[in-house]
């Protein structure tokens, strides 16, 4: 893991996403850095955000077809995702609550450096909208 240099810029960008719980795109960080970094490109938030990622300390939810999606690694807090597939909001998935995968399961000799799961589905609004009435 590199160590990324941390600017105005850098800072601005961890501290939105530290108070995000909405696995925010580029574009809506962009315009919350703006609001205490006036002149910051979006530019700059892309590859500030790549740097962030590449030191691990943000994640990305990617969907084909939609934003990258990004989250701050809180310290402490290992989580999954559960992803709608109607309405694309996101969850976290507490990572305690998530049954193991036995090392026995795993190729003989693979090294484990991270774990990512995530649930596809349809959340409860989206299924409640789509109930049939009867």
């Amino acid at each position: 893991m590199t160590m990324v240099r941390q600017t105005r810029q850098r800072q601005a960008v961890i501290e939105v996403l530290r108070a995000s719980r909405e696995h925010p795109d580029a574009a809506w960080i962009h315009g919350q850095v703006r609001g205490t970094l006036p002149s910051v490109s979006l530019g700059t938030v892309y590859r500030t955000l790549d740097a962030l990622v590449r030191d691990g300390v943000v994640v990305t939810i990617e969907r084909a077809g939609q934003a990258t999606r990004y989250d701050y690694k809180h310290a402490g807090e290992d989580h999954h995702h559960a992803v709608c597939r109607s309405c694309g909001a996101i969850f976290d998935v507490d990572a305690g609550a998530v049954p193991s995968i036995p090392a026995a399961a795993l190729p003989a000799g693979f090294q484990v450096t991270e774990v990512r799961l995530e649930f596809m589905g349809v959340c409860p609004g989206c299924a409640a909208d789509h109930t049939p009435e009867g």
